[in-house]
């Protein structure tokens, strides 16, 4: 019987994909290296290529240009993963929405920022910076900003549904001042150069929130 009008057949292979992923890895982490290290203006993609040992077309077709691989960074760096993770997908988001007081709320989201900000506060300063220059990652640097003040607002109103969040004070003027403390230029004012560590930072945070957003300054 001819198989000449056969479906084809699909080939799965694990170790691509594993090796597939590998590249991907090590691509990202030159592409954080470099974009760190040297600034967006002056790290090329051929410069990312020769770093993570591959050629530039494997860059091209696995994540795309400069810009993409800037963002693929700054995602990946948030969510500690090899892959962008929606806010509404995180383990610690999950965690957050399913603790009862608002306390015990504050006290998830406050640590989970000490963990993410060690990995995530150079590469978005490198962001911010390349976006005075770069229209591409003007827009990114947007992009991202406003989607963090949008998650924000999401933290307030689960806060919120507690019944302790206080309400002398509009609940977007709230998540704007959680906004504005969850920055990883925050971090790096508090941990970088005044030398707290990890878990003073996730404290401070914690109690600094509960007085802020709490009625009665969360006693």
């Amino acid at each position: 019987m001819s198989e000449v009008n056969a479906p084809a057949r699909r080939y799965h292979s694990p170790r691509r994909k594993e090796q597939a992923a590998a590249t991907r890895d090590a691509v990202l982490a030159a592409a954080r290296e470099l974009f760190v290290g040297e600034g967006y203006r002056s790290t090329t993609v051929a410069g990312i290529a020769r770093q993570a040992g591959v050629a530039v077309d494997t860059i091209y077709a696995t994540i795309g240009r400069k810009p993409d691989l800037l963002r693929e960074v700054v995602e990946t760096a948030i969510s500690g993963t090899g892959q962008a993770v929606p806010a509404g997908d995180r383990d610690y988001v999950i965690r957050l929405r399913e603790a009862k007081g608002a306390a015990g709320k504050i006290s998830i989201y406050a640590h989970a920022l000490a963990g993410i900000q060690p990995r995530l506060a150079p590469v978005y300063l490198a962001l911010r910076d390349a976006a005075g220059t770069d229209p591409d990652c003007a827009a990114l640097w947007t992009g991202i900003s406003d989607r963090r003040a949008a998650n924000m607002l999401k933290f307030i109103e689960d806060l919120a549904a507690t019944g302790e969040l206080r309400t002398d004070r509009p609940a977007t003027e709230l998540a704007d001042a959680v906004w504005s403390m969850n920055g990883p230029e925050y971090w790096v004012l508090l941990v970088d150069q005044r030398g707290w560590t990890a878990g003073q930072f996730a404290e401070w945070l914690t109690d600094a929130w509960c007085r802020l957003l709490l009625r009665g300054g969360g006693a």
